[in-house]
Protein backbone atom coordinates (compact mmCIF):
# COMPACT_ATOMS: atom_id res chain seq x y z
CA UNK A 1 0.00 0.00 0.00
CA UNK A 2 1.76 3.44 -0.90
CA UNK A 3 -0.21 5.77 1.38
CA UNK A 4 -1.51 6.00 4.88
CA UNK A 5 -4.48 5.24 6.48
CA UNK A 6 -5.95 8.97 7.39
CA UNK A 7 -9.00 10.01 5.40
CA UNK A 8 -9.32 13.32 3.37
CA UNK A 9 -11.41 16.06 4.93
CA UNK A 10 -14.73 15.80 3.21
CA UNK A 11 -14.65 12.30 3.02
CA UNK A 12 -16.50 11.99 6.27
CA UNK A 13 -19.75 10.02 5.80
CA UNK A 14 -23.21 11.53 6.39
CA UNK A 15 -24.20 10.58 10.13
CA UNK A 16 -27.73 10.05 9.51
CA UNK A 17 -29.87 6.90 9.87
CA UNK A 18 -30.63 4.79 6.53
CA UNK A 19 -33.50 2.69 5.71
CA UNK A 20 -34.83 0.95 2.91
CA UNK A 21 -37.45 3.75 2.71
CA UNK A 22 -34.45 6.16 2.28
CA UNK A 23 -33.89 8.34 -0.76
CA UNK A 24 -30.14 7.05 -1.45
CA UNK A 25 -31.86 3.46 -1.12
CA UNK A 26 -34.91 3.64 -2.84
CA UNK A 27 -33.86 1.60 -6.13
CA UNK A 28 -31.40 -0.50 -7.02
CA UNK A 29 -29.20 1.99 -8.74
CA UNK A 30 -28.82 4.17 -6.09
CA UNK A 31 -28.26 1.46 -3.62
CA UNK A 32 -25.76 0.01 -6.22
CA UNK A 33 -23.98 3.34 -6.13
CA UNK A 34 -23.89 4.22 -2.74
CA UNK A 35 -22.22 0.56 -1.75
CA UNK A 36 -19.99 1.53 -4.58
CA UNK A 37 -19.38 4.45 -3.27
CA UNK A 38 -18.03 3.29 0.60
CA UNK A 39 -16.45 0.72 -0.79
CA UNK A 40 -14.00 3.24 -2.73
CA UNK A 41 -13.76 5.66 0.44
CA UNK A 42 -10.87 3.35 2.12
CA UNK A 43 -8.95 3.47 -1.13
CA UNK A 44 -8.96 7.05 -1.11
CA UNK A 45 -8.47 7.82 2.25
CA UNK A 46 -4.77 8.06 2.63
CA UNK A 47 -4.19 9.95 -0.09
CA UNK A 48 -1.22 12.64 0.56
CA UNK A 49 -0.52 11.17 3.69
CA UNK A 50 3.21 10.38 4.28
CA UNK A 51 4.27 7.40 6.51
CA UNK A 52 6.96 7.72 9.27
CA UNK A 53 10.22 6.72 7.57
CA UNK A 54 13.70 7.01 7.42
CA UNK A 55 14.62 10.79 6.92
CA UNK A 56 17.17 10.13 3.89
CA UNK A 57 15.15 7.26 2.99
CA UNK A 58 13.72 8.31 -0.37
CA UNK A 59 11.71 4.97 -1.38
CA UNK A 60 11.82 1.14 -0.63
CA UNK A 61 11.58 -2.21 -2.50
CA UNK A 62 10.50 -4.84 -0.70
CA UNK A 63 11.87 -3.30 2.20
CA UNK A 64 15.43 -2.54 1.15
CA UNK A 65 15.87 1.27 0.94
CA UNK A 66 16.61 3.90 -1.54
CA UNK A 67 18.57 6.75 0.30
CA UNK A 68 18.62 10.56 -0.51
CA UNK A 69 22.12 10.36 -0.96
CA UNK A 70 22.33 7.86 -4.32
CA UNK A 71 19.04 10.05 -5.66
CA UNK A 72 21.10 13.46 -5.39
CA UNK A 73 24.25 11.43 -7.03
CA UNK A 74 22.39 10.13 -10.02
CA UNK A 75 20.10 13.99 -10.16
CA UNK A 76 23.44 16.15 -10.53
CA UNK A 77 24.91 13.50 -12.93
CA UNK A 78 22.23 14.01 -15.42
CA UNK A 79 21.74 17.60 -14.26
CA UNK A 80 25.35 18.97 -14.05
CA UNK A 81 25.80 22.19 -12.49
CA UNK A 82 26.55 24.58 -15.01
CA UNK A 83 25.15 28.17 -14.56
CA UNK A 84 21.33 27.61 -15.60
CA UNK A 85 19.71 25.26 -13.47
CA UNK A 86 16.59 24.26 -13.43
CA UNK A 87 13.39 25.74 -11.50
CA UNK A 88 11.95 23.91 -8.39
CA UNK A 89 9.22 22.10 -10.25
CA UNK A 90 11.55 20.94 -13.05
CA UNK A 91 14.00 19.69 -10.45
CA UNK A 92 11.31 17.22 -8.78
CA UNK A 93 9.57 16.32 -11.83
CA UNK A 94 13.66 15.54 -12.34
CA UNK A 95 14.06 13.63 -9.49
CA UNK A 96 10.69 11.89 -9.99
CA UNK A 97 11.83 10.11 -12.98
CA UNK A 98 15.09 9.23 -11.27
CA UNK A 99 13.64 7.67 -8.22
CA UNK A 100 11.15 5.80 -11.04
CA UNK A 101 14.47 4.28 -12.83
CA UNK A 102 16.15 3.51 -8.80
CA UNK A 103 12.94 1.31 -8.17
CA UNK A 104 12.91 -0.33 -11.47
CA UNK A 105 16.54 -1.16 -11.46
CA UNK A 106 16.59 -2.44 -7.68
CA UNK A 107 13.56 -4.64 -8.29
CA UNK A 108 15.47 -6.21 -11.30
CA UNK A 109 18.71 -6.64 -8.95
CA UNK A 110 16.81 -8.34 -6.73
CA UNK A 111 15.76 -10.53 -8.98
CA UNK A 112 18.94 -11.34 -10.54
CA UNK A 113 20.16 -11.95 -6.72
CA UNK A 114 17.59 -14.40 -7.10
CA UNK A 115 18.52 -16.61 -10.28
CA UNK A 116 22.20 -16.64 -9.13
CA UNK A 117 23.11 -14.03 -11.73
CA UNK A 118 25.43 -11.06 -9.99
CA UNK A 119 28.05 -9.86 -11.38
CA UNK A 120 31.50 -11.29 -10.23
CA UNK A 121 34.19 -8.70 -9.09
CA UNK A 122 36.11 -10.34 -11.97
CA UNK A 123 33.33 -9.42 -14.94
CA UNK A 124 33.32 -5.74 -13.06
CA UNK A 125 37.33 -5.62 -13.09
CA UNK A 126 37.08 -6.09 -16.64
CA UNK A 127 34.86 -3.85 -17.64
CA UNK A 128 36.44 -1.02 -15.36
CA UNK A 129 39.92 -1.70 -17.07
CA UNK A 130 37.99 -1.07 -20.49
CA UNK A 131 36.64 2.19 -19.25
CA UNK A 132 39.83 3.58 -17.99
CA UNK A 133 42.27 1.98 -20.91
CA UNK A 134 41.51 5.80 -22.81
CA UNK A 135 42.90 7.54 -20.17
CA UNK A 136 45.55 8.26 -17.77
CA UNK A 137 45.30 7.81 -14.26
CA UNK A 138 44.97 11.59 -13.75
CA UNK A 139 42.57 11.76 -16.46
CA UNK A 140 39.83 9.44 -15.18
CA UNK A 141 39.91 10.98 -11.73
CA UNK A 142 39.08 13.69 -13.33
CA UNK A 143 36.23 12.38 -14.88
CA UNK A 144 35.46 10.59 -12.00
CA UNK A 145 34.97 14.02 -10.01
CA UNK A 146 33.36 15.87 -12.48
CA UNK A 147 30.44 12.73 -11.86
CA UNK A 148 30.50 13.33 -8.43
CA UNK A 149 31.65 9.36 -8.06
CA UNK A 150 34.05 7.60 -5.88
CA UNK A 151 36.12 4.76 -7.74
CA UNK A 152 33.44 2.51 -5.73
CA UNK A 153 30.48 4.09 -7.09
CA UNK A 154 31.80 3.53 -10.49
CA UNK A 155 32.40 -0.35 -9.31
CA UNK A 156 28.63 -0.42 -7.93
CA UNK A 157 26.84 0.86 -11.06
CA UNK A 158 29.24 -1.25 -13.48
CA UNK A 159 28.23 -4.54 -11.48
CA UNK A 160 24.27 -3.30 -11.69
CA UNK A 161 25.03 -2.59 -15.28
CA UNK A 162 26.51 -6.43 -15.90
CA UNK A 163 24.00 -7.45 -13.81
CA UNK A 164 20.82 -6.50 -15.90
CA UNK A 165 22.57 -7.71 -18.63
CA UNK A 166 22.70 -11.00 -17.45
CA UNK A 167 19.38 -11.01 -15.85
CA UNK A 168 18.00 -9.86 -19.66
CA UNK A 169 19.79 -12.32 -21.38
CA UNK A 170 19.14 -14.68 -19.11
CA UNK A 171 14.88 -14.32 -18.67
CA UNK A 172 14.50 -12.46 -22.43
CA UNK A 173 16.67 -12.56 -25.14
CA UNK A 174 17.52 -16.43 -24.56
CA UNK A 175 13.27 -16.79 -24.80
CA UNK A 176 13.56 -15.51 -28.62
CA UNK A 177 13.49 -17.57 -31.25
CA UNK A 178 13.15 -16.18 -35.18
CA UNK A 179 12.59 -18.48 -37.75
CA UNK A 180 12.66 -18.41 -41.78
CA UNK A 181 9.09 -18.19 -42.09
CA UNK A 182 8.93 -15.35 -39.76
CA UNK A 183 11.83 -13.31 -42.17
CA UNK A 184 9.61 -14.66 -44.97
CA UNK A 185 6.43 -13.24 -43.60
CA UNK A 186 8.07 -9.67 -42.77
CA UNK A 187 9.69 -9.38 -46.23
CA UNK A 188 6.34 -10.08 -47.85
CA UNK A 189 4.21 -7.50 -45.85
CA UNK A 190 7.30 -4.46 -45.91
CA UNK A 191 8.92 -5.60 -49.52
CA UNK A 192 8.55 -1.97 -50.60
CA UNK A 193 11.23 -1.10 -47.66
CA UNK A 194 13.87 -3.14 -49.28
CA UNK A 195 13.15 -0.91 -52.74
CA UNK A 196 16.14 1.81 -52.05
CA UNK A 197 15.29 5.09 -54.26
CA UNK A 198 18.81 5.93 -53.84
CA UNK A 199 22.03 5.00 -52.20
CA UNK A 200 22.39 4.61 -48.61
CA UNK A 201 25.29 4.21 -46.42
CA UNK A 202 25.38 1.92 -43.21
CA UNK A 203 26.93 3.70 -40.51
CA UNK A 204 28.51 3.76 -37.29
CA UNK A 205 29.64 6.58 -35.00
CA UNK A 206 31.73 7.32 -32.04
CA UNK A 207 30.69 11.08 -30.98
CA UNK A 208 33.10 13.33 -28.26
CA UNK A 209 31.05 16.25 -27.37
CA UNK A 210 33.01 19.51 -27.05
CA UNK A 211 30.36 21.36 -25.05
CA UNK A 212 31.14 22.53 -21.82
CA UNK A 213 28.22 20.77 -20.57
CA UNK A 214 26.65 17.88 -21.63
CA UNK A 215 23.75 15.21 -20.90
CA UNK A 216 25.75 12.16 -19.78
CA UNK A 217 24.64 9.16 -21.59
CA UNK A 218 27.91 7.14 -20.13
CA UNK A 219 30.92 7.82 -17.94
CA UNK A 220 32.57 9.36 -20.30
CA UNK A 221 30.79 12.44 -21.18
CA UNK A 222 30.37 12.96 -17.24
CA UNK A 223 31.47 16.73 -17.32
CA UNK A 224 31.23 17.96 -20.63
CA UNK A 225 34.43 18.52 -22.41
CA UNK A 226 36.37 21.57 -23.48
CA UNK A 227 37.52 21.55 -27.61
CA UNK A 228 41.33 20.63 -26.50
CA UNK A 229 40.45 17.69 -24.25
CA UNK A 230 37.66 16.31 -27.16
CA UNK A 231 39.94 16.35 -29.46
CA UNK A 232 42.83 14.51 -27.20
CA UNK A 233 39.95 12.10 -26.56
CA UNK A 234 38.70 11.24 -29.85
CA UNK A 235 42.57 11.13 -31.09
CA UNK A 236 43.06 8.45 -28.09
CA UNK A 237 40.23 6.67 -29.53
CA UNK A 238 41.52 7.12 -32.95
CA UNK A 239 44.67 5.31 -32.14
CA UNK A 240 42.52 2.50 -30.58
CA UNK A 241 40.99 1.98 -33.37
CA UNK A 242 43.87 1.60 -35.45
CA UNK A 243 45.33 -0.37 -33.27
CA UNK A 244 42.66 -2.96 -33.90
CA UNK A 245 40.08 -2.53 -31.40
CA UNK A 246 36.91 -2.98 -32.01
CA UNK A 247 34.14 -0.41 -33.00
CA UNK A 248 31.19 -1.12 -31.60
CA UNK A 249 32.76 -1.89 -27.84
CA UNK A 250 34.57 1.29 -28.24
CA UNK A 251 31.11 3.10 -28.94
CA UNK A 252 29.42 1.75 -26.27
CA UNK A 253 31.75 2.35 -23.54
CA UNK A 254 33.19 5.87 -24.79
CA UNK A 255 30.52 7.51 -27.58
CA UNK A 256 28.92 10.39 -25.75
CA UNK A 257 25.61 10.37 -28.09
CA UNK A 258 23.16 8.90 -26.11
CA UNK A 259 20.90 7.58 -28.88
CA UNK A 260 23.04 5.31 -30.45
CA UNK A 261 26.07 4.39 -28.00
CA UNK A 262 24.27 1.47 -26.40
CA UNK A 263 23.71 -0.38 -29.76
CA UNK A 264 27.69 0.13 -30.45
CA UNK A 265 27.06 3.62 -32.26
CA UNK A 266 24.85 2.23 -34.89
CA UNK A 267 23.48 5.00 -36.93
CA UNK A 268 21.30 2.63 -39.13
CA UNK A 269 21.23 3.01 -42.68
CA UNK A 270 21.60 7.36 -43.94
CA UNK A 271 20.74 8.39 -47.64
CA UNK A 272 22.89 9.56 -49.62
CA UNK A 273 20.69 13.26 -49.71
CA UNK A 274 20.93 13.44 -45.88
CA UNK A 275 24.85 12.62 -45.66
CA UNK A 276 24.89 15.89 -48.10
CA UNK A 277 24.02 18.02 -45.65
CA UNK A 278 27.45 17.54 -43.41
CA UNK A 279 29.68 17.94 -46.83
CA UNK A 280 32.91 17.15 -44.80
CA UNK A 281 31.05 13.94 -43.38
CA UNK A 282 29.76 12.86 -47.04
CA UNK A 283 32.99 13.20 -48.88
CA UNK A 284 35.07 11.34 -45.75
CA UNK A 285 32.51 8.77 -45.90
CA UNK A 286 32.27 8.33 -49.81
CA UNK A 287 35.76 7.72 -49.77
CA UNK A 288 35.58 4.88 -47.72
CA UNK A 289 35.17 1.01 -48.33
CA UNK A 290 33.56 -1.18 -45.98
CA UNK A 291 34.67 -1.77 -42.92
CA UNK A 292 36.90 1.39 -42.83
CA UNK A 293 36.99 4.26 -40.45
CA UNK A 294 37.18 7.85 -41.19
CA UNK A 295 39.44 10.41 -39.16
CA UNK A 296 38.24 12.25 -36.12
CA UNK A 297 36.04 14.76 -37.87
CA UNK A 298 34.69 17.99 -36.51
CA UNK A 299 31.13 19.17 -36.36
CA UNK A 300 29.42 22.78 -36.22
CA UNK A 301 26.21 24.10 -35.33
CA UNK A 302 24.78 25.42 -39.00
CA UNK A 303 23.13 28.52 -37.66
CA UNK A 304 26.57 29.81 -34.84
CA UNK A 305 29.09 27.99 -36.63
CA UNK A 306 30.32 26.74 -32.47
CA UNK A 307 32.03 23.46 -32.69
CA UNK A 308 29.68 20.74 -30.78
CA UNK A 309 31.60 17.47 -31.23
CA UNK A 310 34.04 15.34 -32.91
CA UNK A 311 33.31 12.06 -34.55
CA UNK A 312 34.70 9.02 -35.97
CA UNK A 313 32.72 7.25 -38.17
CA UNK A 314 33.18 3.27 -39.64
CA UNK A 315 30.91 2.28 -43.49
CA UNK A 316 29.80 -0.84 -42.66
CA UNK A 317 28.31 -0.83 -45.99
CA UNK A 318 27.12 0.97 -49.22
CA UNK A 319 23.91 -0.08 -51.07
CA UNK A 320 22.86 1.32 -54.71
CA UNK A 321 19.45 2.12 -55.14
CA UNK A 322 17.00 -0.56 -56.36
CA UNK A 323 15.66 -3.66 -54.92
CA UNK A 324 16.77 -5.90 -52.73
CA UNK A 325 15.64 -9.41 -52.38
CA UNK A 326 14.94 -11.60 -49.47
CA UNK A 327 18.12 -14.18 -50.26
CA UNK A 328 20.75 -11.44 -49.78
CA UNK A 329 22.13 -12.17 -46.72
CA UNK A 330 21.90 -8.23 -45.39
CA UNK A 331 17.95 -8.16 -45.91
CA UNK A 332 17.70 -10.81 -44.10
CA UNK A 333 20.21 -10.12 -41.00
CA UNK A 334 18.28 -6.29 -40.93
CA UNK A 335 14.92 -8.61 -40.70
CA UNK A 336 15.99 -11.04 -37.94
CA UNK A 337 17.67 -8.21 -36.23
CA UNK A 338 14.43 -5.43 -36.10
CA UNK A 339 12.03 -8.48 -35.29
CA UNK A 340 14.63 -9.85 -32.32
CA UNK A 341 14.59 -6.08 -31.24
CA UNK A 342 11.04 -5.82 -31.07
CA UNK A 343 10.03 -8.90 -29.18
CA UNK A 344 12.57 -8.14 -26.77
CA UNK A 345 11.18 -5.20 -25.99
CA UNK A 346 7.63 -6.46 -25.42
CA UNK A 347 8.84 -9.18 -23.57
CA UNK A 348 10.97 -6.72 -21.53
CA UNK A 349 7.96 -4.39 -20.66
CA UNK A 350 5.87 -7.63 -19.66
CA UNK A 351 8.37 -8.95 -17.54
CA UNK A 352 9.36 -5.90 -16.11
CA UNK A 353 5.93 -5.34 -15.44
CA UNK A 354 5.39 -8.74 -13.85
CA UNK A 355 8.27 -7.58 -11.53
CA UNK A 356 6.63 -4.75 -10.05
CA UNK A 357 3.71 -6.35 -10.08
CA UNK A 358 5.50 -8.85 -7.42
CA UNK A 359 7.22 -6.55 -5.24
CA UNK A 360 6.28 -4.04 -2.43
CA UNK A 361 7.17 -0.38 -3.35
CA UNK A 362 7.49 2.40 -0.88
CA UNK A 363 7.65 5.97 -2.81
CA UNK A 364 8.25 8.45 0.30
CA UNK A 365 9.81 11.33 -1.90
CA UNK A 366 6.84 10.99 -4.38
CA UNK A 367 4.19 10.90 -1.18
CA UNK A 368 5.93 13.93 0.20
CA UNK A 369 6.03 15.98 -3.11
CA UNK A 370 2.33 15.02 -3.18
CA UNK A 371 1.42 16.13 0.32
CA UNK A 372 3.47 19.25 0.15
CA UNK A 373 1.95 20.34 -2.73
CA UNK A 374 -1.56 19.69 -2.11
CA UNK A 375 -1.52 21.77 0.88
Amino acid sequence: MLYGETPLEGDRVPEVPLTASSPALRSPFHRSAFWLTLSLLPLFAGVGCSRPHQPDVVATVNGHPIDQATLERFYRSNIGNGPQQPSLVQSQIARLEILRHLIDDEIQQQRAAKLNLVATDEEVDAKLAEIKAPFTQEEFNRQLKAKNMTLDDLKRQIRRGLTSEKLTNREINSKINITDSDIQEYYNTNKSLFNLVEPEFHIAEIVVSALPQQQPGNMQSAGGNTDAEARKKIEALHSRLESGDDFGMLAANFSENPQNSSNGGDMGFVAESALHSNPVVYTSISKLNPGQISEPLPSYDPASKKLMFYAIYKLISKDAAGQRELNDPRVQQTIRQTLRDGRSQLLKNAYYDMLRDQSHVENYFAEDIFKNSAQ
